[in-house]
């Protein structure tokens, strides 16, 4: 949250639960924004696959959360942070971020002061989770450098690339609609280990690459569009906007009254034929 001031450079950070609607609340109050950026989400695949209802609390309930409240304080534009992962999901963090896009669907044509305008993007180089800095920690430790397999490939771009563009798609995104970044050709993940030993000015032998192996819903390459999707080019070179095959969504409130059905903790197997039949191009590995 930024206070409106003089000082451009003013910003206030807050500890809170995003699924927690009297503070979520509270921080609207205090400061009334104009624009939301919705970035908090659990995104570690094979953590989400073991906790997978925490998942879709987090993910979709806390989206309902923070969209409500926008609506609520007349926020001009929400901005979803999405993934790749939740195009055509193998696990259940990209299925509950699939949800959270058709709930920010829903929540525009519901209303009409508030756009909600969602991006779609992939892997972000230095970021927290990503593969440079582990490999480049285990290049230190002298290796082995651990790759799940030999042809998983991912799309990359740079934490400034990202931002921007993100800050773009909301500048110029219009009710609705889904932002798919040019992430460029996808990449290798064996080869930028490959080229990360050999920048550290080692080779193969002194530090070997190991495969350990796809982790727990885990794909072997991403993509930003569905099966039924193609996209659309905007007046930003490295900005597209998906548009879908035109079926019926399905109604985001059946993920909040299943919820309320089932408890907090519902069955895992449970929880997934249910996100199944709500996602239909869910496919669990």
């Amino acid at each position: 949250f930024r206070r409106v001031s003089s000082d451009l450079r003013s910003f206030h950070a807050f500890i809170g639960d995003v699924r927690d609607d009297a503070r979520m609340e509270q921080l609207f109050k205090l400061f009334k924004p104009h624009y939301v950026y919705h970035a908090a989400a659990y995104k570690h695949v094979p953590l989400m696959e073991h906790s997978p209802a925490e998942s879709v609390r987090t993910n979709v309930l806390g989206t309902k959360v923070v969209a409500d409240l926008s609506v609520k304080y007349g926020v001009e534009k929400f901005v979803m942070i999405s993934t790749d992962k939740a195009v055509n999901p193998a696990n259940v963090m990209g299925a509950s971020k699939r949800i959270a896009e058709i709930f920010c669907q829903a929540e525009d044509l519901r209303q009409s002061s508030t756009s909600f305008i969602t991006v779609r993007f992939g892997n972000v180089l230095g970021s927290s989770g990503s593969v440079v800095p582990l490999f480049a920690a285990q290049i230190a430790r002298g290796g082995p450098v651990t790759v799940t397999h030999p042809d998983i490939v991912r799309y990359f771009m740079t934490i400034p690339e990202a931002a921007q563009l993100v800050l773009q798609a909301g500048l110029m995104g219009q009710s609705g609609q889904i932002f798919v970044l040019d992430m460029g050709e996808p990449v290798k993940i064996v080869e930028l280990a490959r080229m990360l030993i050999r920048l550290s000015g080692k080779n193969e032998i002194e530090i070997p690459i190991s495969y350990t192996g796809l982790r727990p819903g885990e794909k072997l390459y991403e993509e930003l569009l569905a099966d039924d999707e193609t996209s659309i080019a905007t007046p930003h070179p490295k900005l597209r906007v998906a548009k879908t095959g035109g079926e019926d969504l399905p109604d985001p409130q059946e993920v909040l009254a299943w919820m309320e059905s089932v408890g907090p903790y519902p069955d895992a197997t449970v929880l997934r034929d249910w996100l199944r039949k709500l996602v239909p191009e869910y496919a669990p590995r």
